[in-house]
């Protein structure tokens, strides 16, 4: 197994590195209070009462067109409100403690319909990030919750997976996106040398020819590319969307010599002095929070890009010549008139050719990547050294149970049945017909569900039963007056193309529960949710 791997992972588990401050952008105020509530009294608990650090601010992105800031504005947006919420809850100065190094900050971008995860975003009323994956949060200050076990989330996983860039980060705020966990083979702690860089897998230590850079897929990826300006072997990087390796060549001829590529992650660093100089820039545009600006074609691209490249790349986006080039002349005044310092200004950080990946932003990636968990692979190891998971069976209470070598129980008390390759968390029932599913979070006296099968935050009554064939998917979407409607599908329907439309087994589309779960109060749904499995949990006997 490869050492770096395990490296990383000794790192992620050793509870040492997590960012000074976390900032969380959510879709509104209660997402924002929930994640505030989950993280410090969960994964980011502060080490004791008096310590401000690690500090957690959510914030929502309050912007006034229906499209969103997207993630460029989005980012400063979210810090700019993170900013004042520091402030007034902890009378710090982010953006001073930021620009003198003593602290390091990252943004989790979570805001987003979750279409491909659909249904199970809808069972957590639009809180995609929150999401639980069947597997225990085990941390010193995660044991239990109200009813059952901590469950990881999707944003506890990244968060704390990312946390080992936090060291070598002070004074930067690092962002990242809430649906993807990868352990990097390349070095994680090396220190910033640019005052942007982006985290990519960059292919090997030359340019690819043109027969590799198709065989790898490049055309298909935004990439960065690292070019060579004699700058003491400092290489700088630039930025280039989903092009052939000849027009590739061709936008980044005259940056220097091409050196390195590979895809981008999308995730980056910034140092507290270019947020500073992105922030003023664009202030125009955080008071008036109507336009949206995304890093890659509005940030990165005009700052690495000659004027003639980017007017050809943007004008494949919709963009006419005469505003790209205003644009691209903006960012470059910007660029002139920043003080680089010691530092380069764009630059790549390689996770490494043979980084492992953990998926869960779409429902078939939830699932493969959940029964990862009991295969007998390296990955599976990796997964299984990241959970802390040492044993197949943990809180698990299950009296004549047949349970095979291959699943695993998390927080489960049932009475009889059986369980094949599954993986059960929090489910509590009098008899269990499980085999090859997920089921999360469920109470009732019979569970049934079949090969591929997803049961999710459903509770019966006292004698109801949940039964899901093979593939289907069950999840239970609760109100704020403790009202349950069940919302189905099939591993094989996409929910984003599927959105808009009404399956047969439901009575709404996603699209249509999406809307009715907009602003809901999640922190009170989640209680009255605990109160319902308690009680049907207590005509079981337990």
């Amino acid at each position: 197994m490869n050492q770096a791997l395990l490296d990383a992972i000794d790192a992620m588990n050793s509870g040492r590195n997590a960012f000074d401050v976390t900032i969380i952008c959510t879709t509104d105020d209660h997402q924002a209070a929930y994640w505030m509530d989950r993280l410090r009294s969960g994964l980011l608990a502060p080490k004791d009462s008096s310590s401000l650090f690690p500090m957690v601010l959510a914030v929502s992105e309050d912007w006034n067109s229906a499209g969103g800031a997207g993630n460029g504005l989005g980012t400063l947006y979210a810090f700019q409100k993170a900013s004042a919420l520091a402030k007034k809850d902890f009378n710090v100065d982010l953006w001073d403690c930021l620009l003198k190094g003593e602290i390091s900050a990252a943004l989790y971008h979570t805001a987003g319909k979750g279409t491909r995860m659909a249904p199970l975003p809808a069972s957590e009323n639009n809180n995609k990030p929150g999401v639980k994956l069947p597997f225990p949060l085990l941390t010193s200050s995660c044991s239990s919750e109200t009813n059952a076990l901590r469950l990881t989330s999707v944003l506890e996983a990244v968060v704390k997976q990312t946390g080992i860039y936090a060291t070598v980060r002070k004074g930067r705020l690092s962002v990242f996106w809430g649906d993807q966990v990868f352990l990097p083979s390349a070095p994680f702690d090396a220190d910033p040398t640019h005052h942007v860089d982006i985290l990519c897998t960059l292919t090997g230590d030359d340019f690819p020819s043109p027969q590799e850079w198709k065989e790898k897929g490049l055309d298909k990826y935004g990439c960065i590319a690292c070019v060579d300006k004699g700058n003491g072997g400092r290489l700088e990087a630039a930025q280039v969307e989903k092009v052939s390796h000849e027009t590739a060549v061709q936008m980044l001829s005259g940056l220097g010599t091409l050196k390195q590529v590979g895809p981008s992650l999308g995730s980056f660093s910034v140092s507290a002095q270019f947020l500073l100089a992105l922030s003023k820039e664009f202030k125009m545009e955080l008071t008036e929070k109507t336009e949206k600006f995304d890093t890659d074609p509005h940030f990165w691209m005009p700052l690495t890009l000659k004027l003639d490249s980017y007017v050809s790349i943007m004008g494949q986006k919709g963009m006419s010549a005469a505003e790209a080039t205003s644009h691209h002349e903006r960012v470059g005044k910007m660029k002139e008139s920043f003080d680089l310092g010691s530092m380069g200004l764009f630059g790549a950080v390689d996770v490494g050719s043979e980084a492992c990946w953990w998926d869960y932003g779409m429902l078939k990636l939830y699932s493969q990547n959940s029964l990862l968990l009991l295969e007998d692979t390296p990955s599976a190891d990796l997964l299984r050294k990241f959970l802390n998971v040492l044993s197949k069976q943990l809180q698990a209470n299950v009296g004549s149970v047949q349970v095979d070598d291959a699943s695993y129980l998390f927080g489960v008390n049932a009475k009889s049945g059986s369980v094949t390759k599954s993986i059960v968390a929090n489910v509590t029932a009098e008899d269990v017909e499980i085999d090859g599913a997920i089921v999360v979070n469920c109470a009732a006296k019979k569970i049934k569900a079949g090969p591929g099968a997803i049961l999710y935050n459903m509770i019966a009554g006292e004698s109801g039963e949940i039964t899901a064939g093979d593939g289907e998917i069950q999840v239970s979407v609760t109100d704020e007056a403790g009202t349950s409607t069940t919302l189905k599908s099939r591993m094989d329907i996409d929910g984003g193309n599927a959105w808009k439309e009404k399956l047969d087994m439901n009575e709404f589309s996603f699209e249509d529960i999406h809307k009715r779960n907009r602003n809901a109060a999640i922190t009170e749904i989640s209680k009255k949710r605990d109160e319902q499995f308690a009680k049907v949990a207590k005509t079981l006997g337990y």
